[in-house]
């Protein structure tokens, strides 16, 4: 269903239905909010990876899963779609940098995964679509996610029709940060950075878009003090001073 492999300080979380093509079900949901919530206190991990083992990364809801949850009543539908909506909350709140790598199909919830994450990396045949309208249905769960990552036009766009999209297309309207055979690269740069920063990061662009200019003006200030004031930033700082690697490169 969903494995976690650890190599270092990074984690890899596998979609592991190849079968299926990684298509979400109710346990495959609830396995990716487990797993990223797990991780997000863990102290061992620095960066969390994410992919999908066979063809493809996601193709979206699984079709018995579908038949299912066509079976339920309003109340029934509104609790799954809340579960649903925890998996992408946890991928998206997990303090760590989240690398997703994209391959194959990558379709509706699919798509949703690719935006909760932080950086995608995609193959050159991976092919995605916000499919939903063409079942009668919305991308609702996933649309805070991906309005975020491409912008209120392109979702318009791309929701309205349910058509289907290239790498290069994602690449563009900035679903997709880089083209690639792995997402290796950007591990080992995120590796490089120091944690607590990048938490405070992931925090700062959650939190920006909410104040005004004057809340601004006094949380950026303060954020920024309290790293250069704190151990990691004077590390980071006195080692690019001293020419030498700070403390989280060698850990």
């Amino acid at each position: 269903m969903l494995r976690i492999e650890k190599e270092g300080r990074v984690a890899k979380v596998v979609l592991d239905r190849p079968d299926k093509h990684n298509a979400l079900n109710a346990e495959l949901i609830q396995a990716i909010t487990d797993a990223f919530r797990q991780l997000s206190t863990d102290a061992s991990v620095k960066v969390v990876s994410l992919s999908g083992e066979g063809k493809s990364f996601c193709a979206g809801a699984d079709l018995n899963y579908m038949a299912e949850i066509a079976a339920f009543g309003k109340e029934e539908n509104y609790q799954d779609s809340l579960r649903l909506a925890d998996a992408f909350e946890s991928i998206a709140a997990c303090p760590k940098p989240v690398v997703a790598y994209a391959h194959g199909a990558c379709l509706g919830g699919g798509a949703g995964l690719l935006a909760a994450c932080d950086y995608v990396v995609s193959a050159l045949d991976a092919q995605f679509g916000f499919t939903e309208a063409r079942l009668g249905l919305a991308p609702s769960v996933i649309s805070p996610y991906v309005v975020r990552k491409i912008g209120i036009g392109h979702a318009r766009a791309l929701f309205l029709s349910a058509e289907r999209f290239d790498a290069e297309t994602a690449l563009r309207i900035g679903l997709v940060n880089r083209l690639g055979d792995s997402a290796d690269e950007v591990v080992r740069m995120l590796l490089e950075n120091g944690p607590v920063a990048m938490a405070a990061i992931k925090k700062l662009l959650s939190e920006l878009p909410s104040w005004d200019s004057g809340q601004a003006r006094e949380e950026t200030a303060r954020l920024i003090a309290n790293l250069r004031s704190g151990d990691e930033g004077q590390d980071g700082m006195k080692a690019f001073l001293e020419r030498r690697k700070p403390r989280y490169q060698e850990e």
